[in-house]
């Protein structure tokens, strides 16, 4: 099966104009015409999963529509979306910021999900998603370094609650470097997609690796690439995996 992971900046751009004529205007500009060649972009790769980071869920940036649901109807998706932020936070009761979230979209059955939401830091919500063989968890950690410290202890708990092979994909914010995760990785047992440590922030010249797709053992990564697109400020990554039989 082949999965795409993209935090794609709410579809508002990348590049000198989005932070014309301030800087970071272009998080408040509409996202129509940027959206419709990321949206060309995941046609393109045609792929199984798609993992979705900072998806505008439907505010005036879109026309009032759902970014993923967008992805979904055109592409022919069953489509898991949530705003990131918990229920009784201010970021829910603030415009824009209330319709940001994350999302998973899959050409499998679903079999079942649900949203985790961590203790600690803003970004509080994990989208957990079972396949028929596979567990699914989307993140966005914390740009706290000790809120992210705390995020994947809690990560550690909820990977040991099922009984499928795991993947985690998302934006980690490990701005101190992938040495953050050895821990976590450690813990675990799972393991990075991602052998080369490539690179995939920022998007027009890659020097952090923030982005990740962890697996279990049990998964066996046959393809991982990272393609030079240039729609968000992340670059995406794309990984063609298997599940080992035992």
């Amino acid at each position: 099966m082949r999965l795409l992971l993209y935090n794609i900046r709410y579809g508002t751009g990348h590049g000198n104009s989005y932070h014309l004529p301030l800087p970071f205007t272009g998080f408040f500009k509409k996202s129509t015409v940027n959206f419709t060649r990321i949206l060309n972009f995941i046609g393109s790769v045609n792929p199984d999963i798609v993992a979705l980071v900072e998806v505008d869920t439907g505010s005036y940036r879109t026309g009032y529509f759902c970014q993923a649901q967008t992805v979904a109807d055109t592409l022919g998706y069953n489509l898991v979306v949530e705003p990131k932020y918990k229920d009784n936070s201010l970021a829910r009761k603030v415009p824009v910021l209330r319709q940001q979230g994350n999302a998973i979209l899959t050409k499998q059955s679903v079999e079942h999900y649900h949203f985790h939401y961590f203790e600690e830091g803003m970004k509080k919500l994990v989208i957990q998603t079972d396949l028929r063989a596979v567990a699914v968890f989307i993140v966005h950690l914390s740009l706290k370094y000790r809120h992210r410290q705390n995020q994947l202890e809690q990560l550690h708990a909820l990977t040991q609650e099922t009984d499928k092979e795991v993947i985690i994909a998302g934006d980690f914010n490990t701005f101190w470097g992938s040495r953050e995760l050895n821990l976590f990785l450690a813990a675990t047992g799972l393991q990075n997609a991602n052998l080369g440590n490539a690179p995939s922030h920022p998007s027009h010249a890659p020097v952090r690796q923030i982005d990740f797709i962890l697996h279990s053992p049990g998964i066996r990564i046959d393809n991982f690439y990272i393609p030079d697109v240039r729609l968000s400020d992340h670059s995406p990554l794309v990984c063609d995996f298997s599940c080992v039989l035992t």
